[in-house]
């Protein structure tokens, strides 16, 4: 794996982001795994295999596509179920006939993106989240179709957040509870050693973190805490946003979902019909549910991942790809904002480094294609 430690240092070097870690491996087989950079610039903390990243969007699918999972396991939800017959203050918007399939997929026709946090984070101040989440549902009621549900895809925050409110109403409790109870904490997963979430009503959390950006809303270099404003804004705890981990924590979740697609899982914590359902592609949509696929082409995962895989980016510079048909996952964490998220070179560097690292695989494993 020379070929890839050399590319990391290029990256480093050419300020694709101040520190990473990258992990590869085959059959569950860990063939590569290195720290590189530093935590921190401004400190001057080195990054370690134990540094505990801002995981940004992949909480969308290593959380709440996961607890949605789960719900539809337990009986409590069908992914066809509509959303305004389970949160009932939706019934009266146009918003009401979406199905919970949709919001997974992207295609619930909900705007991308609104800065909410520009009107909810006032109601925060002084840490009252609980109020500030019930003012953000009351824009998420109001928050305006940009098209009909179902016609062409749109990635979509706020329909995560969404989602987030649903897996609330139908578990009674809490994402980061009753992940923990439900899959984290069976896997052991749970607390500040696996995924957590940073709940800033609860006491600090003491980890080696990888720094974020600078914010200039904030006025202070985030580390410990959600870098997402809407997710910060309120709690720190969110559909779309908010989960942080360890590239150790990681890989295991994702090795126990390819386990689960492939073998089944005694353990029962994932059901493989389940797990198959949601990491399955939709060729015409060119997603799974809560889980993305490469595109056909200038895919960030490069060129070498079969059809059969999925994956996810997050802003922070967080990311991972698994080839649920050759059994291969990497799981790739920089702080590529640190310290200030117009540092874009990541795009360019994604599809170079896992190429990189395929191109490694299939020299030691002779693996085809």
């Amino acid at each position: 794996m020379k070929s890839v430690d050399r590319l990391m240092e290029k990256g480093l070097l050419e300020n694709v982001f101040p520190g990473a870690v990258i992990l590869g491996s085959l059959n569950g087989e860990v063939l590569f795994l290195k720290s590189y950079g530093q935590a921190d610039i401004f400190s001057k903390r080195e990054m370690t295999l134990e540094t505990v990243f801002d995981l940004a969007s992949l909480t969308k699918p290593l959380a709440t596509a996961l607890a949605v999972m789960k719900l539809v396991q337990t009986g409590a939800l069908d992914p066809d179920q509509k959303l305004g017959d389970i949160l009932p203050p939706f019934k009266l918007t146009d918003k009401r006939d979406i199905v919970i399939r949709q919001l997974l997929n992207h295609t619930s026709g909900i705007v991308d993106y609104v800065p909410y946090y520009q009107t909810i984070y006032p109601v925060a101040e002084g840490k009252r989240f609980s109020e500030a989440k019930t003012k953000l549902r009351e824009l998420l009621l109001k928050t305006p179709l940009s098209h009909p549900p179902g016609k062409i895809m749109l990635y979509s925050d706020p329909g995560f957040m969404i989602l987030n409110w649903v897996v609330e109403r139908l578990s009674g409790k809490g994402l980061d509870r009753y992940l923990n109870e439900t899959i984290y904490g069976p896997l052991g997963l749970s607390g500040e050693s696996g995924l957590f979430f940073v709940d800033l009503n609860g006491r600090p959390v003491i980890k080696q973190f990888a720094a974020t950006e600078n914010c200039p809303w904030r006025g202070v270099v985030v580390s410990g805490a959600v870098h997402d404003e809407n997710a910060y804004a309120v709690g720190g705890i969110e559909g779309h946003a908010g989960l942080f981990g360890s590239v150790f924590s990681v890989y295991r979740l994702l090795w126990a979902l390819m386990q689960a697609y492939h073998e089944g899982d005694d353990s029962e914590i994932f059901q493989r019909d389940l797990v198959r359902l949601f990491l399955t592609r939709d060729e015409k949509i060119g997603r799974a549910l809560g889980f993305d696929a490469p595109a056909r082409s200038d895919s960030s995962a490069g060129k070498y991942f079969s059809s059969e895989s999925v994956g996810h980016l997050g802003f922070t510079g967080t990311s991972f790809w698994m080839d649920l048909k050759k059994k291969i996952i990497v799981v790739l964490l920089t702080n590529r904002i640190h310290p200030s998220r117009a540092n874009v070179r990541i795009r360019e560097f994604r599809p170079r480094i896992h190429d990189r690292v395929m191109e490694e695989l299939a020299k030691a494993q002779r693996i085809v294609e």
